[in-house]
């Protein structure tokens, strides 16, 4: 009887492996992350019970939890207009980033023309620029929305020129020699080769969008219903209750890393299998 003839496994390949192990890894950081949070949390606990520290001095995580339950009516409408502005701000900042980027890099002249008050614009601290929108502005929520775009802009906007022009040399004189047209190495060249920068700038002023609206709040004063978080925050120093201050500082706190890892998933969604950044 002839034998039978071996028949191999297919071999895991080592792209496969890294993915895995990729993936183990970032779960045990993951765990390792939500530990030390969970221990310090509890430190914090029993440091404010054993030193008997007043409340309105420093509230115990516990004390936190109460008064973001007790008031989460009021919090959360307030942490929805606060989000709103956000996201708004960052949209727009994605937008204009993106076109005004895409403007440079076709003329050159532009760029010298109006960088330079894209600049004026990053480096002039928003709480100055504030009271001052507010004087020609009568609409707050508009203030408290170009404020956080100011701050959220420029990063897009500094990323996405860089990635635009740092595009394959070679395929440029290729597409020279195809004789494409300057929209046409934009969007089939440029672009692709900027969407790394691009959504680096993003993640960036995603944080920046929420600092800005946040800060922006928070020089203007704004009161009454239809306000954000740092309204709640003032409000509740007037009044000594601190620990609604903390609560109004936990959602802010968690938005922030919602919008971070929301933007980190959409960068690793479109550029995760072939960027080396993503590679373990």
């Amino acid at each position: 009887m002839a034998p039978q003839p071996h028949q191999p496994r297919p071999a895991t390949t080592g792209r496969s492996l890294r993915r895995n192990g990729g993936h183990k890894l970032r779960g045990v950081a993951a765990i390792g992350g939500l530990l030390t949070l969970v221990m310090l949390l509890a430190l914090w606990e029993a440091v404010v019970r054993m030193a008997n520290i007043p409340a309105y001095t420093l509230p115990a995580p516990t004390a936190v939890w109460t008064a973001l339950v007790s008031d989460h009516q009021s919090l959360m409408l307030s942490w929805w207009f606060t989000l709103r502005i956000t996201l708004g701000a960052l949209a727009l900042a994605c937008a204009g980033g993106l076109l005004v980027a895409s403007a440079f890099v076709l003329w050159p002249n532009l760029e010298r023309a109006f960088l330079p008050v894209a600049v004026v614009l990053q480096v002039t601290p928003i709480v100055a620029i504030a009271p001052l929108l507010l004087i020609y502005i009568d609409s707050t929520t508009a203030v408290l929305l170009l404020c956080a775009w100011i701050v959220a802009f420029f990063p897009v906007l500094s990323n996405t020129v860089q990635g635009l022009r740092a595009a394959d040399p070679l395929l440029q004189d290729l597409l020279t020699l195809c004789k494409a047209k300057p929209l046409q190495r934009l969007w089939c060249l440029r672009m692709p080769a900027a969407l790394p920068d691009f959504l680096a700038g993003l993640r960036v002023s995603g944080g920046l969008a929420l600092i800005g609206a946040v800060t922006a709040e928070m020089v203007a004063g704004a009161a009454g219903r239809d306000t954000g978080l740092a309204s709640r925050i003032l409000e509740a120093s007037f009044r000594t209750e601190t620990p609604k201050m903390f609560a109004a500082l936990l959602l802010l706190v968690l938005t922030g890393v919602l919008i971070h890892l929301l933007l980190e998933a959409l960068s690793r969604r479109l550029i995760g299998r072939w960027h080396p950044s993503y590679r373990t």
